[in-house]
């Protein structure tokens, strides 16, 4: 079954027609709207995290907000930049965001995209080594981070505070299963191949860091098939997860009209990041019956268990509300999506329902 969700990424600032004017603006609003989007039925409420930008930052007090207010709801990732990150205090933080969300945490990381910052994770205190690369690095503390949350000591104890005991002592809380909820976020066919080897599901966004002349969704379904192969091939044992981001805006008023109305972005585009060549998605604009269709022609994303889905956050909590159960409604049940609602009590026991 399909599983459909939003990712934000957060935008915030004091211009004409924004709803997110202040830091505090886009905190509360996308709490606001993962408890909406729950009351839909949607499946997934993800962030983007950006540093030194006016975009979420620091994703585990958000999270752990989200999960107070929600009770169903996935809540993830989409991706947070491993560069950055001290891995074993990231591991205490998820773990502890998971256990109080009740294992709802799907957590997205990678070595990140191209940033506002030129190489800012160095003014976290993280330098790549010699002969290594910021990719290096960022696999690097993603592996110490994995570690952690299995469970794997990373201190030595020590006796004159533990009674005399010795020997290992780790991070603390555990969640038990988080591992299995860890995802990677990859740009290209090898680094997809990559993730499967390290056990961890994967991501794809609207963006490929590599490009073949064949369209942006078949790059993508061939960068899943290469996935699920290498998975198949390293012996694990449970079904991974693969998710996809599309640009999802139907139109139904004129205010929709308005803001998406003949974009002229509704074909792939092909070009240069730094020196990497990339292929970026279209996006999908229109009547929702007529995107309906182009998704569900879409290979990716009918080859992927999670569609999530970018939304414009500067526009509002009702607007985006409003966005969400036009797909609810109209578009995702033609890609095989039913919305995640609690079953009505005495549903399935001969007993009369409202």
């Amino acid at each position: 079954m399909k599983r459909i969700g939003f990712l934000s990424f957060g935008n915030y600032q004091p211009v004409p027609g924004s709803q997110t004017r202040t830091a505090r603006d886009v905190l509360t609003q996308t709490i606001e709207l993962a408890v909406a989007a729950e009351e839909i039925g949607i499946d997934n409420a993800s962030v983007r995290v950006h540093h030194f930008a006016r975009q979420l930052s620091s994703p585990f007090p958000l999270l752990a907000a989200m999960a107070a207010r929600t009770s169903r709801i996935e809540l993830g990732t989409g991706v947070i930049d491993m560069r950055y990150e001290n891995p074993l205090y990231m591991a205490e933080e998820a773990a502890a965001t998971d256990l109080i969300s009740d294992s709802r945490l799907q957590l997205g990381v990678s070595r990140g995209s191209p940033e506002t910052a030129l190489h800012g994770y160095e003014s976290f205190g993280y330098v790549p080594g010699e002969g290594q690369t910021d990719a290096d690095m960022a696999r690097q503390h993603t592996a110490v981070f994995l570690r952690a949350i299995e469970g794997v000591a990373v201190a030595r104890a020590n006796p004159t505070m533990t009674g005399g005991q010795t020997g290992g002592l780790w991070t603390m809380p555990q969640s038990e299963t988080l591992r299995e909820r860890i995802w990677w976020g990859s740009g290209t066919r090898a680094t997809a191949k990559w993730a499967a080897e390290q056990g961890m599901n994967m991501q794809s966004s609207t963006l490929l860091t590599e490009d073949t002349g064949d369209s942006f969704a078949d790059l993508q379904a061939g960068q899943i098939e290469v996935f699920r192969d290498a998975w198949k091939a390293a012996g694990w044992e449970r079904t991974p997860r693969v998710s996809v981001s599309r640009s999802v805006m139907p139109i139904t008023t004129d205010i929709d009209r308005m803001y998406f109305g003949g974009r002229g972005d509704d074909e792939d585009q092909v070009g240069y990041i730094g020196d990497e060549l990339a292929r970026f998605g279209k996006t999908y604009a229109g009547e929702p019956d007529v995107l309906a269709e182009q998704l569900a022609a879409d290979a990716a994303v009918q080859s992927a268990d999670t569609l999530l889905l970018t939304v414009p956050n500067q526009l509002g909590v009702d607007y985006n509300a409003r966005l969400l159960q036009t797909v609810a409604d109209h578009i995702a049940p033609a890609l095989g999506w039913s919305p995640n609602l609690p079953t009505l009590q005495g549903a399935g026991s001969g007993a009369p329902t409202a």
